[in-house]
């Protein structure tokens, strides 16, 4: 266990931690549970850092590293579908597309076929990691002891409006752009290829 995996590891055992703290009424745990999401977030930008620095990069890595992400990203998206917030359709699309591009990912890398990772797909995981933060963000300011009954008011109003849906929407169709964009550039160098010499 390099220290990278250590670090995925971490991530993923957080990603309990920070949903169970955010379905907490006591908006002081809410904010923990923020704490603990953004802490996850910055060990996947960490480990990846570092095992390429160290050159600590593993097999075990490159499958637990996308996973984590994933598992991160999903689960904060379902627990906004639970708060009412989201609508699960969506969640579900990119969940399934996530997960499908990261087992085709990880097989790829067993096969020791290299895969192009576009810069599309760079944009989508950002784009995805700042909504999520965007909604948490909002889940603390409507939090009267921390903001006052009137804001409190108003990013109420905002989470449950259409907004959402629209950004929601947007995210989801730019998704699964980047996944069918990623199965067409690496049909031929990876999974194609692979087959034949079978």
């Amino acid at each position: 266990m390099t220290v990278p995996n250590q670090l995925t590891m971490l991530r993923i055992v957080l990603v309990p931690v920070f949903v169970a703290l955010l379905l907490q009424e006591d908006p002081y745990v809410k904010l923990m549970g923020v704490i603990v999401f953004a802490v996850a977030s910055i060990t996947d930008a960490y480990d990846g850092y570092h095992a390429r620095k160290y050159g600590e990069t593993t097999r075990l890595g490159a499958f637990l590293d996308p996973l984590a992400d994933k598992f991160l990203i999903t689960a904060a998206f379902l627990l906004y579908v639970h708060m009412g917030y989201l609508v699960l359709w969506m969640v579900i699309l990119v969940a399934v597309r996530d997960i499908l591009i990261t087992v085709l990912r990880v097989y790829a890398e067993f096969m020791d076929r290299p895969v192009v990772t576009s810069r599309e797909a760079k944009y989508k995981t950002l784009a995805q990691n700042v909504f999520a933060y965007v909604i948490m963000v909002l889940l603390i300011m409507k939090e009267k002891v921390f903001f006052g009954s009137r804001i409190s008011a108003t990013i109420e109003q905002v989470l449950q409006s259409d907004s959402l849906d629209y950004f929601m929407l947007a995210v989801t169709l730019f998704t699964v752009y980047t996944g069918i964009s990623y199965l067409v550039a690496n049909w031929n160098v990876s999974i194609r290829s692979s087959g034949r010499e079978r």
